[in-house]
């Protein structure tokens, strides 16, 4: 056990827990829990969002996945960041025109409707845990490797750290630990980035030249098909992955935390500038990681290659930089699993508890309290499932997060904003078909079955043929949310004019700012 990575963690720790004590102090009542009281500016808020997706799935499954099936692993990485373009066009500002702490909050400004807050509420429960567990299967892996400590004591580790700071500093002290890690990922990303250059004497076409011997796929790794066979195969999974943004609730929720959609808009554009940035040198370091770790390596140090970014680290700056690549990676887990968390315990207390048990009169002391029970729920249960899934590649695991975000909240959201005859039935259908019908596909599918003995979580033939459902799943939930309200003999469509127009300008049909009124 290496003392300087020992020494990094340690102070990557104590950082947090020091952002956690002084922002605790700002953190009195539910909204500052749950959003930071709306008042962060356009670049904190884009760091923050870019912090929330250059995620250990990103930083270290990306990577993985790069080095070892090449042009496949690339399906993982263009479909996420096109995704914020239907987050920047269609998502972001009727959220934050509309809503309050939650998702929900959005739906039911239409709909006042108790069963569609529960509904939406456990939708974004799911996809919140479905998240989770990328970022705490890479937090074993990394510990595994760095510290010699067992999968199942440092998925532990990560959790009990974590909560640290959820239960104290809330969505402030998430968002500020986030900012500051994307700032540090980004850093060190560059620098080996540089690294990497230099051993190619910053020749980018010697790089692809040298990639067609590099590994054992030999001038099939820049070719696709290395992994997914079926050209359908990847078809679906981009679909899931450019969709799929725009329905994660931990990301939507971060539109909550800044004062208007104006500022709303601009951090989409700082983060797609950020991730833009990242996303183009991780393909490099993926290249690197295959050429001079070597797939053997990689794989020997984790089967679904999560180590290749920090022994590549290792390999171009010996232990000092791959503990510093390493303490990089464990603070990108704990803010990410810190927003998730937050994001699904304030969808607990805010809609099931104070909404729906409460009807909306709980105190500000009895959600936070409710909100800190729920963090620690779910961080259990996350836990426990993500012992079942060490062995799968926590970009992909991260892509089923995704699939269900687009096949369930993606058709509402739409349909919400800018369907007059959309009603209540429709919503309710489209958040379940879209949700039963993904996981039960994955299911059926070779990411839990396989022939091979250890490929996947069962042994046995797949039922469905495509490891990423998305391109069944997404039109199978715009098809409930449409057949729900066709069908429907209760008209219960709500008032579409008064949201077209809060919608688009924040104001009522009377020109009154209500949010700025509800905000006071």
């Amino acid at each position: 056990m290496d003392s300087k990575v020992i020494a990094l963690f340690l102070l990557v720790v104590f950082i947090t827990l020091l952002i956690t004590f002084y922002t605790a102090r700002k953190t009195k009542d539910a909204r500052s829990f749950y959003t930071a009281g709306g008042g962060l500016k356009g670049w904190q808020n884009g760091f923050a969002i870019a912090g929330d997706f250059m995620s250990a799935s990103s930083f270290l499954g990306l990577i993985g996945a790069i080095a070892l099936f090449g042009y496949d692993g690339l399906f993982l990485m263009y479909g996420a960041l096109v995704s914020y373009l239907v987050v920047l066009l269609l998502v972001a500002e009727p959220l934050r025109n509309l809503g309050k702490y939650t998702l929900a909050d959005m739906i039911t400004e239409r709909f006042r409707s108790k069963k569609i807050r529960a509904v939406t509420a456990f939708n974004a429960l799911t996809i919140s845990i479905f998240y989770m567990l990328a970022q705490l299967v890479a937090a074993g892996a990394l510990f595994k490797l760095l510290l010699d400590i067992n999968y199942e004591l440092s998925v532990i580790i990560v959790g009990i750290v974590m909560l640290t700071f959820v239960l104290f500093g809330g969505m402030t002290a998430t968002s500020w630990v986030q900012i500051i890690k994307a700032f540090l990922l980004l850093g060190g990303t560059i620098f080996i980035f540089i690294l990497v250059m230099s051993k190619f004497d910053f020749n980018f076409i010697r790089i692809f030249q040298e990639m067609k011997t590099a590994t054992p796929l030999k001038e099939a790794y820049l070719n696709p098909g290395a992994k997914y066979t079926n050209g359908l195969d990847a078809i679906s999974l981009t679909l899931g992955l450019v969709l799929g943004t725009a329905g994660l609730p931990h990301v939507l929720s971060r539109f909550l935390t800044v004062p208007d959609a104006k500022v709303a808009r601009k951090s989409v554009v700082y983060s797609m500038w950020i991730i833009g940035l990242f996303y183009i040198m991780v393909i490099f370091l993926g290249f690197a990681a295959a050429r001079f770790v070597g797939v053997d390596t990689i794989m020997a140090a984790n089967s679904a290659g999560n180590m290749a970014a920090p022994l590549l680290a290792e390999m171009l700056g010996g232990e000092t930089l791959f503990a510093i690549i390493s303490a990089v990676a464990f603070a990108t887990i704990l803010a990410v699993v810190a927003g998730i968390v937050i994001t699904g315990a304030t969808a607990f207390s805010h809609d099931f508890y104070n909404e729906i048990l409460k009807n909306g009169k709980a105190t500000q002391g009895q959600q936070m309290k409710m909100a800190r029970i729920a963090s620690i729920v779910i961080t259990v249960l996350s836990i426990i499932l993500a012992l079942f899934v060490q062995n799968m590649n926590v970009a992909f695991l991260a892509s089923l997060a995704l699939t269900v975000g687009a096949s369930s909240n993606l058709p509402v959201i739409l349909f919400t904003v800018y369907w007059k005859r959309f009603n209540i039935n429709g919503a309710i259908t489209g958040i379940l078909v879209g949700l039963i019908g993904t996981l039960l596909l994955v299911s059926l599918s070779p990411s839990i079955w396989s022939p091979i003995k250890g490929a996947s979580l069962f042994v046995g033939e797949p039922l469905f043929p495509l490891t990423s459902p998305g391109i069944v799943s997404i039109p199978l939930g715009f098809l409930g949310a449409y057949l729900g309200t066709v069908l429907s003999t209760r008209k219960e469509t709500g008032d579409f004019d008064e949201i077209l127009v809060k919608s688009n300008t924040g104001n009522d049909v009377k020109g009154v700012d209500v949010k700025g009124v509800n905000d006071h």
